[in-house]
């Protein structure tokens, strides 16, 4: 029942029971008691002692625990893959991309460490980067294994230490993850896993930490940033969701733009950060041909078990909560005037298993500003590519937007007015390059974009000013004195 690691070291959490739900069929995959607010602080402590001699190693060093890391997830791809597949539902097929994506990460924050924090020196003068101390990591359920990931690998290199609170929903798969860290030879206390929910989180915010990275929806993102208010020494990274439009404009190939949309919309069941979430369609005669066909894709989808055969396109949604709340939401919508063309009925009472679902808005006032996290997506009609404009930049998020467009013109317009941080145009906007920054603005980050770019807060620069010796001697005062 040993589910909290401190200094290397495996423990049974002294809080609440945990326990993760195969969102196919309900029934629990991982069951132990969460740490106590006591361990959450041993935690941080372990942390703090370990963290300078991990920072004093040289970075080649730090590079060949991360590296070796990054071998035994491509040793036990298959097996975390699985792990992935039961506690979020998704498809093997997607699973095992994201194991891939964890092992690729590697590389590329060894290479954005050394692009964007690395060493320079020019005659006396010297920048170096230096580690904060102890992070917090913040995981979300929907990436359990890449997420994270992608905040612990480029904390680790900068010589940070690591104190992780996975989210409740998938505690299993950061189990293997820090059995796999440690495993690679990281030392004692450099990575430290606290399960829990909510009051796990607050104590871990509350204690003597560095930094806190997070990755979840803008409402928790939204508290830890108040909760932290008054803390300037503590760095903040927040990588929230989005309410992310897609514009389709005139005069497009149909069965293209079909394609990118339901990549952007429902890939994942709609548990993606920069999933589409409203399709705003330029003129009157191609929403009707494009509604038309995007209906009979949608019917062609595959929703069912992560190894059902034929391969599923998408599975469950992660709980019956979050089910619950999105029929709620489409419920709401066709009663304020939305024409529902698909609706997300599950397969069967009860289930997680919900359909893509598809409703126009185009007549529906004040809706909601808010990430609805599942295969629904919002459709509206409008009259002019400047319209669309408007209408996609009429949120308080910023995160994902995008494009299907054979205009160029509109295409240079859209990336110049466009309010989003990660934007595409004839690509679906449901992923993101690791070699990119990825973050975005408004109510959907903090300025702090994460990927290639979490290599900038991971570390703080440190401007050096040295003697001209190798020793750094003390020079005598030339003039002004007596």
């Amino acid at each position: 029942m040993n589910s909290v690691c401190i200094n290397n070291q495996w423990f049974e959490g002294a809080g609440e029971r945990v326990t993760s739900l195969n969102p196919l069929n309900n029934q629990p995959l991982w069951q132990k008691p969460s740490a106590s607010r006591e361990q959450v602080l041993g935690a941080v402590t372990a942390a703090k002692n370990a963290q300078p001699a991990w920072a004093l190693r040289s970075l080649d060093e730090r590079i060949a625990v991360v590296e070796r890391f990054a071998a035994l997830l491509t040793k036990n791809a298959e097996s975390l893959a699985k792990i992935i597949s039961l506690e979020t539902g998704k498809p093997d097929w997607e699973a095992a991309t994201e194991v891939t994506a964890m092992s690729n990460k590697v590389a590329i924050s060894i290479r954005a460490q050394q692009e964007r924090a690395g060493h320079w020196k020019k005659q006396h003068l010297q920048l170096q980067h230096r580690a904060h101390g102890v992070m917090a990591v913040f995981g979300p359920y929907n990436f359990p294994g890449h997420l994270p990931n992608g905040h612990i690998v480029p904390a680790l290199l900068a010589g940070n230490s690591i104190v992780f609170k996975p989210s409740e929903q998938t505690p299993w798969v950061a189990e293997k993850t820090v059995e796999l860290w440690i495993e690679a030879g990281l030392p004692e206390g450099v990575i430290n896993l606290v399960q829990g929910g909510p009051a796990v989180g607050e104590a871990l915010a509350d204690a003597d930490i560095e930094g806190l990275l997070f990755t979840g929806s803008s409402r928790v993102g939204s508290l830890l940033h108040k909760k932290l208010a008054g803390r300037p020494e503590v760095l903040l990274a927040l990588e929230m969701g989005g309410n992310n439009p897609l514009i389709v404009d005139e005069n497009i190939n149909v069965a293209a733009a079909v394609n990118i949309i339901l990549q952007s919309a429902y890939l994942s069941a709609g548990q993606r950060c920069t999933c589409a979430r409203r399709l705003i369609v330029v003129g009157d005669a191609q929403y009707a041909l494009l509604t038309t066909a995007l209906a009979e894709a949608i019917d062609r989808i595959i929703v069912d078990a992560h190894d059902a055969q034929p391969e599923a396109f998408m599975g469950p949604v992660i709980n019956n909560k979050t089910a619950k709340s999105l029929l709620s939401f489409e419920t709401h919508l066709s009663q304020q005037g939305g024409e529902v063309i698909r609706s997300m009925t599950p397969d069967t009472d009860g289930s997680n298993l919900l359909k893509p679902g598809l409703v126009d808005v185009s007549l529906v006032e004040n809706i909601q500003d808010d990430e609805w996290f599942g295969p629904l997506l919002q459709v509206q009609k409008v009259s002019s590519f400047t319209e669309a404009i408007e209408q996609a930049n009429r949120t308080r998020f910023g995160l994902a937007a995008g494009l299907i467009s054979d205009h160029p013109s509109h295409q240079r317009d859209f990336l110049a007015l466009i309010k989003a941080g990660v934007v595409s145009v004839n690509k679906p906007t449901a992923g993101a390059s690791s070699e990119m920054p990825f973050g975005g603005i408004g109510a959907s980050g903090n300025h702090r974009p994460s990927a290639f770019y979490a290599a900038d807060y991971c570390a703080w620069p440190q401007a050096q000013s040295l003697g001209d010796d190798t020793e750094h001697q003390i020079q005598p005062l030339a003039r002004g004195l007596r």
